[in-house]
């Protein structure tokens, strides 16, 4: 007879600092590691902390903690963040990791206005990629909607999967927000699915950014897949807790986060007596 045992893949729980927001990049780090994530994924955005590599630097070894993925400024609020050039945006999330010794840049697709881009994005993403040991994980996104309107913002795809990219992140929340299905995209993305942004969605047209386990979105089944197949990426929480009405009510909510994400990511499996 085989037995049950469990086992627990070398993927790292980092927290994104964007999951503290309103509260600041540094606090960020102190959350994780009080609660024990395994390492920070800096989203660099208008807190001038998230911006300085040396700031960056002296937080991490303050609070050793390590910063295992940077988040390049790709959103509408950071267009003049590190410059108003996406490529020197992604030249410089780059650096950072190097510097910082993380391993992944997260990049979103071009919005659809910024055209040369957009039509340089598939070919300049392997060009960077060729250039350093850095992984370059292109984000799953989603069309806006309002009522019964809907607008593609995103260029080539806001399903990168219809793309060749060496790695992917895929990123729950955005699934439920597409109203597509999260685990026939990881099979698609296949081994080329090199971050996992976890967090739960309702399929609401707001990207909800829900913790894992209070939405509609098969968080515990894709953990569990990942557990079984040897995944060596990290897994972030990326939750909304704009809404907590104390700091101790949001750092609950990212120990649930944790808790939810190591319990399920310890994968049951059968293997033959020795």
């Amino acid at each position: 007879m085989a037995e049950p045992v469990v086992r627990i893949p070398d993927a790292k729980v980092a927290l994104s600092t964007a999951s503290v927001y309103p509260e600041s990049t540094a606090t960020a780090f102190e959350i994780a590691a009080r609660l024990g994530y395994d390492g920070v994924e800096v989203m660099v955005w208008t807190d001038p902390v998230s911006q300085d590599i040396e700031a960056l630097r002296r937080l991490s070894d303050y609070h050793h903690i390590p910063i295992l993925a940077v988040h390049a400024p790709c959103l509408l609020i950071t267009q003049r963040v590190w410059s108003t050039d996406p490529w020197i945006k992604l030249q410089r999330a780059r650096s950072a990791a190097e510097r910082l010794g993380a391993s992944t840049v997260v990049v979103h697709p071009p919005f659809r206005w910024q055209r040369q881009y957009s039509r340089d994005f598939v070919t300049g993403i392997w060009q960077m990629a060729n250039e350093t040991d850095v992984r370059f994980a292109v984000e799953n996104m989603y069309p806006w909607r309002y009522r019964d309107r809907e607008m593609l913002a995103y260029a080539p795809d806001w399903d990168v999967t219809k793309d060749d990219y060496r790695h992917f992140t895929i990123d729950l929340s955005h699934t439920a927000t597409a109203r597509t299905d999260a685990l026939q995209m990881i099979d698609r993305m296949s081994d080329r699915l090199g971050h996992v942004h976890l967090a739960d969605g309702s399929g609401s047209i707001k990207d909800e950014h829900l913790v894992p386990g209070r939405g509609t979105q098969p968080c515990a089944e894709l953990l569990e897949r990942l557990a079984l197949s040897g995944y060596d990426g990290h897994v972030v929480i990326e939750v909304n807790t704009r809404r907590a009405m104390s700091s101790a009510e949001r750092e609950a909510d990212l120990a649930e986060a944790l808790a939810f994400t190591r319990l399920h990511l310890a994968s049951a499996v059968r293997v033959p007596r020795t």
